[in-house]
C-alpha cells in the first residue's frame, strides 16, 4: 500500500478479537498512514499499535464522546477507526462515525477482517444459511421481553453477544421463551488460549455456565422448528381452516399440506383432511 489518499478519508479497521496474529497486512498499512487512530480505549489500542511497531496520535471516540466526531474529522482528515476488538460498527459506536463522515461527504472504507459472531455461528453447527444478528439484548424491561420473544419465534438461527456475568441469566431467559430443549451453543475466548464452544440445549448450557464464566461471549440459538408453536400466538382453529379449504374445492392432499405448514402434526392433518373432504 502507498501513502494512501491525500484527501479526507475514513477507514474502519478490524482488529483481532484475540490472537494478535489475526491482524491483516492491509489493516497494518492503513494504521501506519492515517493521520490519527480513533478508538474506544486509547490504552488498549496503544498496546496494539506498540505491538505492531506503529506510532500514531490516538483519539478517544466511544459512546460517550462520539458527538465530537465532526471536530475529530476536521482535525484529522485521514482517520482510521478501531473498536476494542473485531470489526468497527458492529455493536459499537463506529456506525455513528460512518454517519458523521457521510454527512460531511468524506469517503468511508471498511476493511474486511476479524469479527466474533461469524466464527461462533460456524462453530455452533446450527443452520447458518439464514441467521439474525441480535447484538446485545437489553438488560431488562419490556424491550428485553420483546426481543427474547422475537428470538423464540423466528425460524432462522439467532446470534447474540452477552457479557460473562449475565450469561447464565440470559440462557435461562431464552430457555423460558424458546423451550428447554431448544438447541444452542456458547462460544467464548475466540482465537485465545482458552477458546471454548459448548453445544447443547438452552437449559443444559444455563446449568453448565451457572457458576460463572470469563471471556467474550457469543451465543447462537437454533431457530423455531417447523410445527413448533410461536410463543404468545394462539393455536389456529385447524378444523375451521380445513372446512374453509374444503369449501373452496381443495383436495385432501392439499389441505393436509396446508395444515402441516400451519403447525398441525402430520397424522392429525391427514385425518382432518380426509374428514372434511368426505363430509364435503
Amino acid at each position: 500500500m502507498t501513502a494512501g489518499p491525500a484527501s479526507p478519508h475514513v477507514w474502519l479497521v478490524p482488529t483481532p478479537v484475540g490472537n494478535l496474529g489475526d491482524i491483516t497486512l492491509r489493516a497494518v498499512e492503513v494504521l501506519r498512514v492515517a493521520d490519527a487512530v480513533a478508538c474506544e480505549d486509547t490504552r488498549r489500542t496503544g498496546l496494539l499499535l506498540a505491538h505492531l511497531g506503529i506510532s500514531r496520535p490516538l483519539v478517544r471516540l466511544d459512546a460517550h464522546t462520539m458527538h465530537r466526531a465532526p471536530q475529530v474529522l476536521e482535525q484529522h482528515p485521514r482517520l482510521a477507526y478501531v473498536s476494542d476488538a473485531g470489526t468497527p460498527g458492529i455493536s459499537d459506536p463506529g456506525a455513528e462515525l460512518v454517519r458523521a463522515a457521510v454527512a460531511a461527504d468524506i469517503p468511508v472504507e471498511v476493511l474486511p477482517g476479524a469479527t466474533a459472531f461469524v466464527p461462533a455461528l460456524v462453530l455452533s453447527g446450527l443452520p447458518n444459511a439464514r441467521f439474525t444478528f441480535e447484538g446485545f439484548l437489553p438488560r431488562s424491561g419490556r424491550e428485553r421481553k420483546e426481543r427474547l420473544a422475537a428470538v423464540a419465534a423466528r425460524p432462522e438461527t439467532t446470534v447474540l453477544y452477552e457479557s460473562p456475568h449475565r450469561l447464565a441469566a440470559t440462557l435461562t431467559d431464552l430457555a423460558g421463551v424458546c423451550g428447554e430443549t431448544r438447541e444452542a451453543s456458547v462460544t467464548r475466548e475466540l482465537s485465545k488460549k482458552f477458546e471454548e464452544t459448548a453445544r447443547g440445549t438452552l437449559t443444559g448450557l444455563a446449568a453448565r455456565f451457572g457458576a460463572g464464566v470469563r471471556g467474550e461471549i457469543v451465543v447462537v440459538v437454533a431457530g423455531r422448528a417447523v410445527g413448533e408453536a410461536v410463543p404468545g400466538e394462539e393455536e389456529p382453529d385447524y378444523a375451521a381452516l380445513a372446512q374453509t379449504w374444503a369449501g373452496e374445492g381443495r383436495g385432501a392432499r392439499e389441505i393436509r399440506e396446508l395444515l402441516t405448514a400451519r403447525g398441525l402434526r402430520k397424522n392429525d392433518a391427514y385425518a382432518l383432511a380426509l374428514q372434511v373432504t368426505q363430509d364435503a
